[in-house]
Formats: C-alpha cells, sequence, structure tokens
C-alpha cells in the first residue's frame, strides 16, 4: 500500500535524484517534475548552465527510477518575483539572496500549489535540512525546521523563510544523510548523475559576473573609490555615541570628505559590502575591502584590511515587517529577548547572540562584533539544530 503520492523536484542534480529513489523505496508514489526558471542567453553562459542538459538528466532519472516525469515552465513567474526583485535591491544599494527568495516564492510556493494540483499529498526536494514536529497542548501541530545532519552541506538557511503550512507539506528525504553517502547510494543505483559536479548556485547568476548580468538594466555611470583611514574619527565618534539598540545598529555614514579619493568605479550598485575583487586597485600594503557604498552619491568606501573597523557591526536590525518566525508559537512581545545563535551569511559558523523584540524591529546583538553586515541579506537564528527565525537585514 502507497503511503501518499509525493512530487518531487528533480532538478537533475545527484541530490533531488536520490531523494527521488529514497521515497520511492520508502513505498510512496513519486512523480518527478523538472523547474525549468530564468534563461537569458544574453547573460547566461549556456554551456556551463545547460538546463536542457539538466532537464533530460532529470527524465532519465525518472525513466531509470519508473516514475511519471514532467517539465513545467516557471520563467515569466521567476523573472517576476526574483530577477526583477534583484535589480530592484541592487539600484537601492541592498544585497539580496535569489536562493532564499526562489524558495519562497517559487518551489515552496508556486511549486507547491502546482503539485498539489496533481494530487500530491507531500513535495520533496533534495536539500540537506530535516524537520520533526510536536503537538501542542491545545492539539495543534507544530513543525520544526532542523539542520542537516551534514554539517558541510547544510542548507536550513537557505529555506529559512518557510513557515508552517509549507513544512506541512514537505519532505527532506536526505537531510539525515552525508553527502558522501548521497553520492555512494547514486553509484550504486546507476543513476546517472551519480557523478555530477554540484550546481553553482543560481544558474544566471553563478556563471556569469555580477556586473554583466546588472549592466542589462542598471547602466554603467563612473564615480569615485575613497579610502576611509581606520584611524578616522567616525569610529571613535560612532562608539561615543552608543546609547541604544538603534544607535548601535546604525551604518555607519560617510561623506566624501572623509578619506582619499584612490580611483574611480562605474556604478556603486555593481559593488556589495565586504567585496574584496573587482575594485582594480593595488599597491596598498593590505587588501582593500569595500565598507559602504552610497548610490545616490555613486560613491564606493573603502578601508584597507580585513580587520578595519569600518567592516564590523556588533548589532543588526530587522525592520518589524521583514521578521519571521518558522513557528507561529515563538513570536516574540516587545520588550523580550531570547538567546540563540546566528548566521549572517551561508556556511557562517553560528555565533552567539541575543535576539530583542522592540516595538517596531527586532535587534540581533552578537557576542562578537560581525564582518561585513549587508543591508538585503538574510540573518537567521538558531536553538541548537533547530532554524527559529530569520529577517532582512536593514
Amino acid at each position: 500500500m502507497k503511503k501518499g503520492r509525493v512530487v518531487v523536484g528533480l532538478s537533475g542534480g545527484v541530490d533531488s535524484s536520490v531523494a527521488a529513489f529514497l521515497l520511492k523505496e520508502q513505498g510512496y508514489e513519486v512523480i518527478g517534475l523538472f523547474m525549468k526558471n530564468w534563461h537569458d542567453k544574453s547573460v547566461t553562459i549556456s554551456n556551463e548552465c545547460p538546463w536542457l542538459e539538466d532537464s533530460n538528466d532529470a527524465m532519465l532519472v525518472a525513466e531509470k527510477l519508473g516514475i511519471p516525469f514532467q517539465t513545467v515552465d516557471l520563467s515569466s513567474e521567476y523573472k517576476e518575483k526574483i530577477v526583477d526583485y534583484m535589480f530592484d535591491e541592487y539600484s537601492k544599494g541592498r544585497t539580496p539572496n535569489p536562493d532564499i527568495l526562489c524558495n519562497r516564492e517559487i518551489k515552496f510556493d508556486i511549486f507547491l500549489k502546482i503539485s498539489l494540483s496533481l494530487g500530491a499529498d507531500y513535495i520533496a526536494t533534495g536539500h540537506y535540512c530535516r524537520k520533526d514536529s510536536f503537538t501542542k497542548e491545545s492539539g495543534g501541530k507544530i513543525y520544526r525546521l532542523l539542520s542537516g545532519k551534514d554539517k558541510n552541506k547544510d542548507q536550513s538557511y537557505f529555506l529559512c523563510q518557510l513557515n508552517q503550512l509549507q513544512l506541512e507539506k514537505v519532505i527532506f528525504p536526505i537531510g539525515h544523510l552525508q553527502k558522501k553517502e548521497v553520492r555512494s547510494l547514486a553509484f550504486k543505483e546507476k543513476l546517472i548523475t551519480a557523478d555530477k559536479k554540484d550546481s553553482q548556485g543560481l544558474c544566471f547568476i553563478g556563471k556569469v559576473s555580477l556586473p554583466d548580468f546588472l549592466q542589462q538594466k542598471l547602466k554603467r555611470k563612473n564615480g569615485k573609490i575613497i579610502k576611509i583611514p581606520r584611524d578616522s574619527i567616525i569610529y571613535q565618534n560612532y562608539n561615543e555615541n552608543l546609547q541604544s539598540l538603534l544607535n548601535k545598529s546604525e551604518k555607519f555614514t560617510y561623506s566624501k570628505n572623509d578619506g582619499a579619493i584612490i580611483g574611480n568605479h562605474e556604478g556603486a550598485h555593481f559593488y556589495t559590502v565586504g567585496q574584496r575583487k573587482g575594485l582594480g586597485i593595488g599597491g596598498f600594503e593590505e587588501p582593500l575591502f569595500v565598507i559602504a557604498t552610497d548610490v545616490k552619491e555613486n560613491i564606493i568606501y573603502v578601508g584597507e584590511g580585513k580587520s578595519h573597523p569600518g567592516l564590523y557591526h556588533d548589532t543588526i536590525k530587522v525592520n518589524k515587517n521583514d521578521i519571521h518566525w518558522v513557528r507561529d508559537d515563538l513570536d516574540l512581545l516587545a520588550g523580550k529577548s531570547m538567546s540563540v545563535t546566528a548566521r549572517i551569511r551561508y556556511r557562517q559558523p553560528l555565533q552567539k547572540a541575543t535576539l530583542i523584540q522592540e516595538e517596531n524591529a527586532l535587534y540581533i546583538s552578537f557576542d562578537r562584533p560581525q564582518s561585513a553586515v549587508t543591508s538585503g541579506q538574510f540573518i537567521t537564528w538558531y536553538n541548537e539544530e533547530e532554524l527559529l527565525g530569520s529577517g532582512v537585514i536593514n
């Protein structure tokens, strides 16, 4: 007797292939579905991001496993919800995370709805994360999002915007496995994807330089690169005025008179805080890092060395509308705090921090200052293995 119908997002990679295999072994009725997202020949290096080859590999895996297979074209939805949003954020001097948006807006929204329309009880993906659940005293179920057992591959960060309705309907078949175990299973079952390299994030952004992509809509605009000295009075004044959480979370404010002009650039919106490569300036004892961008004045501010004070903040602000809790039972009330671990980027080791809820914002105060805090990126917070929530960095 079948345990239920599951639509697997077959990407043409080894992880989703093994996910489909395991589900069939467990007695589910499995359907493979390949999503064509967004492909623009003007920016994507097709030979290095062959979606047709991926689709074909997914079909061959489905054939090998004896499961039905379909392809669905989500290009227009992807362009509207992900690509256009990225252009808009970069034009404002912010750095979005397309992988998190893709999971929230495409895989666990549109793809989920399509799957349910096919009579699915669940969807499944090849993400390295897990879930479990418990029953509340009132009788309702609460689902928990847990990190993958393989700490080097844990992808819970990318799923930080999932909600209870989505978690209820998803299965993560490989979250309890190590990557080497997944590959071993693929070889054992002679799946065509067994030795296929892992994809490098989103194809269109992973295989072209970011400026090349952004220049499709954002124009080149010559501006100045200004170097801020590490002993600038800005940092002294900042430290003397740390009276509140709001003060602590404020970004450093620079003007063109605060440093020396050391070069030129072709558009502040092409750069992001913490960036080291692409400045085209040498001759300094230590590497230069972007410490701030001003898209209105079209200025890039840089600092010398990775210990430059302009790179570090210990308090991050998330506006009220940008706070997301995976669990409905954990929303903090104003004035309350919670000890957590947190990260501000994928693969960053978890850092000790405290959540502090104020009336209009959530503040995350780290025990140690964090490098290259970037507006538009996501911060996630955990209790041990459980991802509790996330928010967009202000």
